[in-house]
């Protein structure tokens, strides 16, 4: 069996078995294609640890960097250990194959000063009804006080929303849904929108479909991660002096949950992350900034 057609049984197992994420599906997808053409289209039993190094190395020459080389990897030590498991290839090549170690890069994050002055500057700018400057201050205040990413934020529906209870139904990755709550200020701008904002975008629609969404662009139809992304730069970007997107927020919103003394395992469920692992990221965020007090404020630091 040729290593593209193996490639393409292997991602339909990521995606209808494993259930992982599109975006991780498509990741992979690219990477194995670019394995495939480096190895000129050959059947996968005939693949070995030479050809996945060559590959590698070429990425390498591109300047490609270490994280997307370490996902590279990831990419071919899943299809081999699949592979081997459905009797495809005799013995695994990827056993060997060593991905560069990746750099552990802290998340950007806002102070709470930071963000009350970026959310007040938001409601003052939807106090005379404007429809979208409604639905900014709704979309910020829910990214950050729910610390949603930016895909369970652009497939809310009105419904996934309980205001009384103050959670909202998410559906994050691999297609777990999680229930996360929020506070009375984003509950506040969600009201204020759902009231005077999203009437006025909902009579602009096009597609009929987008009806039930939370969230909708200035057509009407539901709002995309692009567009939140383009709000989240303009408004946060000045702020922190650098390209921000949305996990800005829900970085934030992590690291001052920690900050205040929430639970670590209580942050990861309202986070949606599988590993403790992935949340304890947060912690290091955290460390930084006391031994910055610490440096600022002791005398003999």
């Amino acid at each position: 069996m040729e290593i593209s057609e193996a490639s393409g049984r292997y991602l339909r197992h990521l995606a209808d078995v494993r259930r992982l994420s599109p975006a991780t599906v498509r990741a992979y997808r690219a990477d194995l294609t670019g394995l495939a053409t480096a190895c000129g289209g050959i059947d996968i039993d005939q693949v070995d640890l030479e050809h996945l190094r060559d590959w590698l190395w070429r990425a390498v020459q591109r300047g490609d960097s270490r994280a997307t080389i370490a996902r590279r990897t990831a990419a071919a030590r899943g299809l081999f250990a699949w592979a081997t498991e459905e009797n495809l290839v005799p013995a695994d090549p990827s056993l060997r194959l060593i991905a560069p170690k990746r750099g552990r890069t802290l998340p950007k994050v806002a102070t709470a000063d930071t963000l009350d002055g970026v959310l007040a500057r938001l409601e003052a700018r939807g106090a005379d009804g404007d429809p979208l400057a409604l639905r900014d201050h709704a979309v910020l205040e829910l990214l950050y006080g729910a610390a949603l990413r930016v895909s369970e934020l652009c497939g809310l529906d009105v419904d996934d929303v309980d205001r009384e209870r103050r959670t909202a139904r998410v559906l994050g990755k691999g297609s777990k849904e999680r229930t996360v709550p929020f506070g009375l200020p984003a509950l506040r701008a969600v009201e204020a929108y759902l009231v005077r904002g999203r009437p006025a975008l909902f009579a602009r629609r096009e597609d009929p479909a987008a009806g039930p969404a939370l969230f909708l662009g200035a057509k009407g139809g539901r709002i995309g991660p692009r567009a939140v992304y383009d709000l989240v730069a303009r408004e946060l970007g000045p702020e922190l002096g650098a390209q921000v997107g949305p996990h800005a927020l829900r970085h934030s919103a992590a690291t001052h949950l920690l900050d205040g003394g929430a639970d670590l395992r209580a942050v990861q469920e309202i986070l949606g992350h599988a590993s403790l692992g992935t949340t304890q990221i947060y912690t290091h965020v955290s460390s930084e900034r006391l031994t910055a007090s610490y440096r600022l404020a002791h005398p003999r630091a």
